[in-house]
């Protein structure tokens, strides 16, 4: 079956600025509506319109380039025609720097237990007050559209590991035939750069195929989807690196939900281009650090007298201002700053190390980069305390 459908003018401009010598990892930029963005790159997460815990000048303070935007549930609350009545998802939550809109396609996969698959999209119980809710490829672009965001992403499925052969290949036909009609909706007049998703989980001709035919659809990028949904960290790395082999080589390329410090490296070790993940804010929240020497559980009992930075290899505004100890004992009376305040570190230490990454890159020392760093990170991270 073929699907091209080649139609829009170019609204994504990507340069490869280097490779690395000894692995697959790039050095590029992608040029948006709401400007550059350096790659590899990290997305903070701002599902609902808001950053968890971070305002936008906070975002902007950090050198935020992009952040992303949920179409699921921006379509709730407070629904894609008040954000459109707004003048578009920037002007509606005042963030002058690109955004990125998941399709929902992953809520497919996170609110399996409220929704039911169709061959023409998917029926959801919303999990806000149960009414049905219908979402499929010609919805989910005419809301991206009016959301507005400078990259809108294909309605796919994504499913849970493990999953069958047969089960797989069902559902990466099913993709491939929503990624035609994403196509076909798309707006000719959008100002909207589209990603198409490749799926296919753990099965390398499934993967083969659905490439295949997402290239004949000429996307302005491509997403890897289905992993970090249950997988063991080799198979995720195996299979990112796999497919990105798969994708052209003047495009970007996007590995979707991922991840840990570690699987940023590895996965950009085989060529991957953007990130993105809820992690630095979740564990943020949670009353841990991300530092340059792993993780710091500050909720525990070690850190009560301790007295030094949160990371002192960071040079954020946290890190220069405030103790380990004072920021456990915001998390021991439940104070709403420490929250602020690690959520604000974490995601510095994540745009930080995508710029060092950048820069090990550009001196061609990448490999050496990523095993000193690694060392580091993996041998000295806290345990919860029971």
């Amino acid at each position: 079956m073929r699907y091209t459908i080649r139609f829009w003018r170019e609204l994504l401009k990507f340069n490869l600025l280097q490779k690395d010598t000894e692995t697959q990892a790039r050095l590029g930029q992608m040029h948006l509506g709401h400007g550059v963005v350096d790659t590899p790159c990290f997305m903070p997460v701002g599902t609902r319109a808001s950053v968890k815990t971070l305002s936008q000048h906070d975002l902007k303070e950090l050198g935020a380039q992009i952040i992303l935007g949920n179409t699921y549930h921006l379509m709730l609350r407070p629904g894609e025609e008040l954000v459109k009545k707004a003048g578009g998802l920037h002007d509606f939550m005042s963030w002058d720097g690109n955004i990125l809109t998941d399709s929902g396609g992953f809520q497919v996969f996170s609110l399996s237990d409220i929704r039911k698959v169709r061959e023409d999209g998917v029926e959801f119980a919303s999990h806000i007050d149960g009414r049905r809710i219908f979402l499929g490829p010609k919805e989910a672009m005419a809301i991206q559209a009016a959301l507005g965001s400078d990259i809108a992403m294909i309605f796919d499925e994504c499913l849970s590991y493990p999953s069958t052969y047969e089960m797989t290949c069902e559902s990466m036909e099913r993709s491939l035939k929503w990624a035609a009609l994403c196509a076909k909706y798309r707006e000719p007049e959008s100002s909207q750069a589209v990603f198409g998703i490749v799926q296919g989980g753990t099965h390398k001709d499934l993967r083969e195929k659905s490439t295949e035919g997402l290239l004949e659809l000429d996307f302005d990028g491509y997403a890897i989807g289905g992993l970090s949904v249950g997988e063991p960290s080799d198979l995720l790395w195996e299979y990112s690196y796999f497919t990105a082999g798969l994708l052209p080589e003047e495009k970007p390329r996007y590995l979707m939900g991922v991840g840990t410090p570690e699987d940023l490296l590895r996965c950009i070790e085989g060529g991957v281009d953007m990130f993105d993940c809820v992690m630095p804010t979740r564990n943020g929240r949670n009353g841990t650090a991300l530092t340059h020497r792993g993780k710091r559980v500050l909720r525990n009992a070690q850190y009560k007298e301790d007295f030094g930075p949160v990371d002192p290899e960071c040079g954020c505004k946290v890190c220069q201002t405030y103790t380990r100890s004072y920021i456990r004992h915001l998390f021991n009376v439940n104070e709403i700053l420490g929250l602020h305040l690690l959520s604000y570190h974490n995601v510095a230490f994540y745009l930080n190390v995508m710029a060092k990454v950048r820069e090990s890159i550009k001196k061609g020392n990448f490999s050496q980069f990523k095993r000193d760093f690694l060392v580091q990170y993996t041998e000295h991270s806290d345990q919860e305390e029971k």
